[in-house]
């Protein structure tokens, strides 16, 4: 402690007072004493000043020497025990060393809390929101450490909704609660936090600005600027993003204006935005062009018009009445495909968002359907035919006989073939092995017996594939067929044109072939749906050259989901027959071994088996097409090299026709290329291969 040399002797015996006690107490208080040099200006009336230094020391030893130095009396409750440690290089004031001391309170949970006459109270901070304090006083100390309440008013703000926000900010032992019957906020803590909460209210409890501001539009419309200024900020802000707007905005579409309520700063922010907003199209004027570059432009302008004059209101999704623009003027120009619009700018949007949905690349699929029909037949006649003729001078008496065919030939086929010459040498003799023996005299019992065996094996193995490539939920048919005359009909006419006679018949001619109409539509993901009509006909074997012609179809028509690459069945048909027949003279042909002379047997077995499979591949791009395209091409080309080498026969120096490698298409495409120069190649037979066929594509 320092003391200058105008104090009076009274005080310096006080303050070794003091000295002497707190060195009594195992020196505890440390107090440097110093005499400042005072000049001759300095005022007679200097304030001592104190540097404290307690290390350790108990808090009671220095309410004692806080109540020496400054003069107060302290009543201290029996919970208040602490050791202190305070320490200080520069010398303070008694005003300040007591505001030290509150410091000190504070730290370890305790708190001053004045009760008049100079009396202050030291109790645990627990229980100071119940003792009388400081208690609204003028003017809130930023820096002091008492205990102070204070009522705030708020003016423009709900007190109520400020207590959640501020009440993080005071500690447990102050107290913070709204009044909200004068909308007023009572705060008690310290006097350095009450000093900040008053600030903080003050910066909270601002009054608004708002007024309306009327902005009149000229070229654009009232309703579209507020929706897309709204949706500009009705979103939620993002975290560490400024609130949004909470200025609001209302079209008038009787005078084509936007009125705008907020703060300010926010209505000029907004208003500048609007001002933007409303300006003249780029393009000029309230008609576009639009060229369309995958759909046409006639179909897409006749459905436009529906939608937006609601030329069909019963269709399903047209607009009600009165909810349409008649003003809009759609029409299509073919030479160009493109779509001429004149509507409002709000029209114009749904136009454009509309062409923008529809005008795009569609994928396409390949659809393989593969057709596979394996059958064998076996078929075998085996029989006995024999006739016995008594000859004599007056003629030819049969005594007996059995006839029956065996593979369409009998014993009476055969006996008038050997007769007839002409028959003979037109080969009317029955195919098959037929062994025979006989007697043939003039005179006497003459006999002819013959055995006849057949067997016949046919074997057929069928594979199709037809395949076809269109865009998505478009029909495709493709068809590989004959068209084959069946006779429908004759008529014969007698005229009396000199009894000429004028026959006619009618002929009706009908594909048969393999004919294939699909439609695939493509699903969300990698699926396919495929509406499929399937049929593959043929003339039956063996009558083609009739006028009345049998022919075999098969027709499969069915709609199926299948996965991107995948292949399903469609259908088929597994058929094992086998028919046994037998013809016998009854009784006769029923005894062992001799019954064999009686009877002919014929059996035949026939196994099908027929099934069709489809395969849609999702063509997604230019580049999934070229990558079939090529596939095929390059089948195809191989196909033609494997074909006697290139080369044909008896004409030297000529080769096959030959597709040009794939990559060499351009040039054929390319006008400018000449016609005579060869496409590079290894092959020779590749160089020569375009002016060997006139007819080869030159632009494929």
């Amino acid at each position: 402690m320092t003391i200058s040399k105008n104090d009076t002797a009274d005080s310096v015996g006080a303050y070794r007072t003091v000295r002497r006690r707190m060195l009594s107490r195992a020196g505890a208080l440390i107090l440097a004493m110093c005499i400042p040099f005072v000049s001759a200006q300095q005022p007679s009336g200097s304030q001592m000043t104190i540097t404290p230094a307690f290390r350790d020391t108990n808090l009671t030893e220095i309410i004692d020497a806080v109540s020496q130095i400054t003069g107060k009396t302290f009543i201290i409750d029996p919970r208040v025990r602490a050791q202190v440690t305070i320490l200080s290089s520069t010398p303070m004031s008694p005003e300040a060393f007591y505001e030290a001391f509150l410091s000190i309170l504070q730290v370890h949970g305790f708190v001053a809390v004045a009760s008049g006459n100079g009396v202050v109270k030291i109790i645990p901070d627990a229980n100071a929101r119940q003792m009388p304090a400081n208690d609204l006083p003028g003017r809130v100390s930023a820096s002091s450490d008492e205990l102070v309440t204070q009522v705030i008013t708020v003016r423009n703000i709900n007190a109520a909704a400020l207590v959640p926000v501020l009440r993080p900010l005071v500690p447990q032992y102050g107290h913070l609660v709204a009044y909200p019957a004068s909308n007023m906020l009572i705060i008690s803590d310290r006097a350095n936090n009450v000093n900040r909460m008053m600030r903080i209210i003050q910066r909270l409890d601002q009054g608004g600005d708002e007024e309306i501001d009327i902005i009149r539009l000229e070229h654009a419309t009232a309703g579209e600027i507020v929706r897309v200024v709204n949706n500009l900020f009705s979103g939620p802000a993002a975290q560490g993003e400024a609130p949004r707007s909470a200025a609001k905005l209302v079209a008038d579409d009787r005078t084509n204006s936007v009125l705008l309520s907020g703060e300010k700063a926010q209505r000029l922010r907004l208003k500048a935005l609007v001002t933007h907003l409303d300006t003249p199209l780029e393009t000029g004027g309230d008609t576009q062009v639009r060229y369309l570059n995958y759909s046409d432009a006639e179909q897409i302008a006749g459905k436009l018009k529906e939608q937006i004059i609601g030329a069909a209101p019963g269709a399903a999704g047209a607009p009600a009445a009165g909810a349409t623009d008649r003003n809009a003027i759609i029409w299509a120009d073919k030479q160009t495909n493109a779509l001429i619009v004149t509507a409002p700018p709000k029209v114009m949007r749904q136009v454009m968002t509309i062409v923008d949905k529809l005008d795009i690349r569609r994928a396409q699929v390949l659809v393989e359907a593969i057709l596979v029909e394996v059958s064998t037949s076996k078929a075998a006649e085996l029989g006995v035919n024999w006739a016995v003729v008594n000859t004599d001078s007056d003629g030819t008496v049969p005594i007996g006989t059995f006839n029956q065919p065996v593979g369409n030939a009998s014993i009476g086929s055969i006996a008038a073939a050997i007769r007839d010459s002409d028959s003979l040498a037109n080969s009317g003799l029955p195919l098959g092995l037929t062994l025979g023996a006989g007697r043939f005299l003039d005179s006497g019992t003459n006999f002819a017996v013959i055995l006849r065996a057949l067997r016949g094996d046919t074997a057929s193995n069928i594979l199709q594939t037809p395949s076809i490539i269109t865009l998505d939920n478009e029909e495709a048919e493709i068809k590989v067929a004959q068209e084959v005359p069946f006779l429908t009909g004759s008529f014969t006419n007698t005229g009396a044109n000199q009894g000429s006679v004028n026959p006619f018949q009618t002929i009706q001619r009908e594909e048969v072939g393999t004919i294939l109409k699909i439609t695939p539509q493509i699903n969300e993901g990698d699926s396919v749906r495929l509406k499929i009509e399937q049929e593959d006909s043929s003339v039956a074997q063996g009558v083609q050259g009739a006028v009345d012609l049998i022919t075999n179809k098969r027709t499969i028509s069915t709609s199926v989901m299948v996965e991107d690459g995948g292949i399903i069945v469609l259908g088929g048909l597994i058929s094992d027959t086998v028919r046994e027949g037998e013809s016998r003279v009854p009784v006769l042909g029923s005894i062992p071994l001799l019954g064999e002379l009686f009877k002919t047997r014929n059996s035949a077995k026939e196994k099908r088996n027929l099934m069709v499979f489809i395969r849609p591949t999702i063509l997604r791009d230019g580049i999934s097409a070229a990558i079939e395209t090529n596939a095929k091409y390059n089948v195809i080309r191989d196909r033609q090299m494997q074909r006697r080498n290139g080369r044909v026969p008896l004409m030297p120096g000529e080769h096959q026709p030959l597709l040009p490698p794939i990559e060499d298409l351009s040039k054929y495409a390319d006008p400018t290329a000449g016609t005579g120069s060869p496409v590079p190649g290894t092959n020779p037979q590749e160089q020569d291969a375009p002016a060997a066929n006139s007819s080869s594509p030159s632009s494929p």
